[in-house]
């Protein structure tokens, strides 16, 4: 899963963006910076960090995962709620196959041969 994963040697790369797109970095780093703003916002940032290592699980983002556990540790998440937040985002993965699976059942009707022709 994370061969490829270099915490240090990864963040080099930023580079590219400074120098291709500064512009869009910047607004991408001021946004960032709003959405996790220690003071200022109705959802704690502990929870707000939480959301955030929910999403990284969910989408399998090792970056995420990375920042936000430990973003989250710093704000004040234990290994408990580390653990539930897991729990959370793997209950919202199975959940999304589950409501898929449906649409497949639905889908699929569209392949069935009414019984009155041949």
């Amino acid at each position: 899963m994370s061969d490829f994963f270099d915490r240090g040697g990864d963040r080099a790369y930023t580079r590219v963006y400074k120098a291709e797109t500064p512009d869009i970095l910047k607004a991408f780093v001021d946004f960032d910076s709003a959405v996790f703003a220690s003071e200022g916002r109705e959802i704690p940032l502990k929870y707000r960090e939480l959301i955030a290592l929910a999403v990284g699980i969910t989408t399998q983002c090792v970056y995420c995962i990375d920042a936000h556990s430990q973003k989250a540790v710093q704000a004040g998440a234990n290994e408990a709620e580390l653990a539930e937040t897991a729990w959370v985002a793997t209950a919202i993965r199975a959940g999304g196959g589950f409501a898929y699976g449906r649409l497949a059942f639905k889908l699929g009707e569209d392949a069935r041969v009414p019984a009155h022709q041949h």
